[in-house]
């Protein structure tokens, strides 16, 4: 590999790390639950590039398929999580409606 090209790449991994650290601050930090829900997304997909690119240098075609599962169980993850937080809004709600109609 070009030397400059794997320089490059060093370079997209340090940037893709700092990322998730800013989406880790958000996820801790969020005002609402929708905004973690959103910055977890986010990692996983920055994951999901972290490992292609590591499958780049590497040299190695297998992290490709790895990089598929784990974009396919980022998404479930995603949509259990939505799905839960709905949940839980929902309660939220009847229970101030029930307070509201005492």
């Amino acid at each position: 590999m070009a030397k400059w090209f794997s320089q490059a790449l060093v370079a997209a991994l340090c940037v893709y790390g700092a990322l998730i650290l800013f989406c880790l601050i958000r996820a801790l930090r969020g005002p609402d639950m929708a905004d973690r829900v959103i910055a977890i997304n986010m990692i996983g997909t920055i994951v999901i590039a972290v490992i292609v690119v590591l499958s780049i240098v590497m040299g190695e075609g297998f992290l490709l398929d790895m990089a598929l599962v784990y974009a396919m169980l980022n998404f479930l993850a995603t949509v259990l999580l939505c799905r839960s937080y709905v949940g839980v809004f929902r309660a939220r709600k009847k229970k101030k409606e029930g307070e509201d109609n005492e």
